[in-house]
């Protein structure tokens, strides 16, 4: 019997957008076929906004669509921490 063990990847990022500290917090779906995090950070008033990252080809793709704008403003910005952040966890 052999015993397969799967890493639970999740982790906390402070990322500075437009002027404000937010924490996001992002867990890696297992999915064999494609890499895909769950995401949450609070917005304003404390409330959480919750979206999917996919990744497609050689980029990240948000969902779902309608997000906050400081959201869809800075999505380059959140990328690129995520991919900052992965080869830490491979």
């Amino acid at each position: 019997m052999q015993i397969q063990f799967n890493r639970a990847v999740q982790f906390s990022l402070l990322i500075k957008l437009d002027g404000r500290l937010r924490e996001f917090n992002f867990r890696k779906i297992r999915d064999a076929e494609e890499d895909t995090f769950s995401a949450n950070v609070c917005n304003e008033r404390g409330d959480r906004v919750f979206f999917d990252m996919k990744k497609q080809e050689s980029s990240w793709d948000f969902s779902p669509s309608n997000l906050p704008a400081w959201i869809e403003q800075n999505k380059k910005i959140i990328r690129q921490a995520v991919e900052d952040e992965l080869p830490k966890w491979q």
